[in-house]
Parts: C-alpha cells; structure tokens; sequence
C-alpha cells in the first residue's frame, strides 16, 4: 500500500511532466509557450480529479468494468449491423443517414454504460455465464484480507495464532488504528500508555512474521468526524475484508451491516474443552472460595472450579470430579468434590 504522500508526489510530478511537454509543444508549433502549459496543466487537472473522485477503486474495480465495457460495446456493434437505414420510420425522415448515426452512438453509449454497471455489481463466478470455459479462481479464505482493530492489536494472541499458522495474512492495519494507539502510547495514564505502546510493539513484532502479511492502509476518505469502530465497518465493507476483534459490541454491529467477523473470545469460548457431570479432572487448588468449606482452582483456559469441602487442601495438587456446570454472563463455573470422597469417575485429563 502507498503512503498518502508517496500519491501527492505522483501527482505533483505528473503535472509536472504535462506542463512541460506541452510547452514544448505550443514551441515546436510556434505558438505561444505560456498556452501550451495552460492547456497542458488543465488536461492534467482533469485526469488528477478524475483519480481523486475514483480513490475508492480497485484494479479489480476497474479490470471489471472494462470488461464489462468491452461486452457492451461488442453488443452494440452486433446491433449496429442492422440494417435502420432499412426501417420505414427511419426511411421516410429527411436526414435518414444522420439517425442512423445517432442511433449507433446511443447503442455504443447505453450498451457500454450498462455492460460496466453490470460488471461491476457482478461477482467473478457469475462471469462464468459470459465465458463458461473460463473459470476465475476463488480465492480462498487464507486469502481474503483481514482487518485488524486496535483492541486485537494491544490483546496480542493473534500472534500465538500466526505462529502456529492457524490464521495468514493478508492482514490489514488501517492508518488512523495506529494513531489512536499512538494516542494511547502518550497518554498521562499509566493503564492507557501501556496499552498503546504494547500495541504498537505487536504491530512491529507481527510484521516481522514471514508468514504475516502485514499492510498499513492510508484511508484517503474524510471521516475524522466519525469513530474507529464506524470508519473500521466501512473499511471492511469497501474492502470485502473480515474484521478481526475482541469488542463483541462492534462485532453485532458490523454483523448487522454484512461484514464477516472473527471474535478471538467466540474462539477461545469454542476451543474449551467439554466437561460433563462425573468426569474426574486435576485442579491447583489456589485460594478459598465464598464458604468456608470451599476451595477455588483454575483450569488452563482460566474456567473457574470450586471444590467443596477441600479448604484445607489449599496450595496442592488433587483430582476433582464434577459436580455442577454452571454458565454464567462472565464465563463458565465448574463445582466439584474431591474425587477421593466422591469416588472414581471418568477421566477427561486436563491438567492446571
């Protein structure tokens, strides 16, 4: 991805380039020079504010829709064979020759604009139907682009998930999500600074994956006014992109809007291990629970079990059988009883 400033120089230079071909020009035609870069420069301007208003296209944007031209124009050239000057309304006009022109340009204007407008709502698998032995290839998920938000960003497990290769790039970090790191890296407290500066350390350490491909995306549109998560759902919806996060409140609304999301939390919820009524598991035990007789262990993705009657045995290690699954807004709570009381039961392993 270029740099917001990498596209000023390139204009700059192109209006460069014209005004100085074209004074030499209006030179080698003996006209006066200072027109020749007048003309030259308006040309220029044009071609540049044809770029600016198109900033949201893609090469893939514009391949479509100048295919989806050339089927247009071949169309209108198929109609054109036909004989107008031949109609009886056409015959009977004075100027017969002329409508005929005329109504070659409309079929070269109508067909072309709709052919383009077509292709461009078009999917590359509906192009099969125009070209049935030519098969676009679908590119798979790997290799759909994601977008990454600040929050997936500071929490830092995507790059466990990199590093064992269960999630590739492309990946997308847009500008305005490292500034409002940035932000966070210079801010006066200390919770917040810390975030932002192992933010942007994640972001440095992700880009040195060889399997990562990191891109950092300029967001040419004007939306200072709206917020991160709002500019990062349009971002996505421009870019056909998934949206990678944490935030399950941006997570329902992008949903609602047709962006596809990856929750981090919906994975580590999906990746728990099932624990069912009677299975028997080792547990450390670390601290009392809310009654006396309690004691609380953890199980490695961090689920909370409360063995009853077992404070006395605080800081060792035991089996435990399950006697209660119980989910809660905050997360899932085991309780259980010592297996030496309870007796032997099935063993699903699992180890704090």
């Amino acid at each position: 991805m270029y740099s917001r400033s990498a596209v000023y120089t390139v204009r700059f230079f192109f209006l460069l380039v014209c005004g100085t071909i074209g004074g030499l020009i209006a030179a080698g035609l003996e006209q006066p020079v200072h027109i020749g870069i007048a003309v030259a420069c308006f040309f220029a301007s044009v071609l540049i504010a044809v770029d600016i208003l198109a900033r949201n296209w893609s090469f893939r944007n514009f391949s479509a829709a100048t295919f989806g031209l050339m089927v247009g124009l071949f169309c209108a050239w198929l109609l054109s064979r036909i004989d107008f000057a031949g109609v009886p309304m056409v015959r009977e006009m004075p100027n017969s020759h002329e409508v005929v022109g005329v109504i070659h340009l409309a079929l070269y204007l109508s067909l072309g604009f709709l052919g383009s407008s077509l292709a461009l709502r078009s999917n590359r698998e509906e192009f099969s139907l125009i070209l049935p032995y030519v098969r676009f290839r679908n590119e798979g998920v790997e290799e759909q682009p994601t977008l990454l938000d600040s929050n997936i960003l500071i929490d830092g497990r995507i790059l466990k998930l990199v590093r064992t290769g269960f999630l590739r790039g492309p990946f997308i970090v847009p500008r305005f999500v490292l500034e409002e790191m940035q932000r966070l890296a210079d801010s006066q407290r200390a919770l917040k600074r810390e975030r932002g500066r192992r933010g942007l350390v994640n972001v440095q350490e992700l880009r040195r994956r060889s399997n990562a491909e990191v891109r950092i995306l300029d967001d040419y549109e004007d939306r200072a006014k709206l917020s991160v998560d709002a500019r990062l759902v349009i971002l996505a919806q421009r870019l056909a992109a998934r949206l990678l996060t944490n935030d399950s409140g941006l997570g329902q609304v992008a949903r609602v809007q047709g962006v596809q999301i990856l929750n981090l939390n919906d994975l580590a919820d999906a990746m728990r291990p099932e624990v069912l009524v009677g299975d028997v598991i080792e547990v450390d035990l670390v601290k009392r629970g809310k009654d006396d007789h309690q004691a609380v262990g953890y199980m490695p993705d961090g689920t909370m079990i409360v063995v009853n009657n077992a404070a006395k045995q605080i800081g060792s290690h035991m089996e435990v059988v399950v006697a209660s699954v119980i989910q809660t807004a905050s997360g899932r709570m085991i309780f259980s009883d010592p297996a030496s009381a309870a007796g032997n039961g099935k063993n699903v392993g699992g180890a704090a």
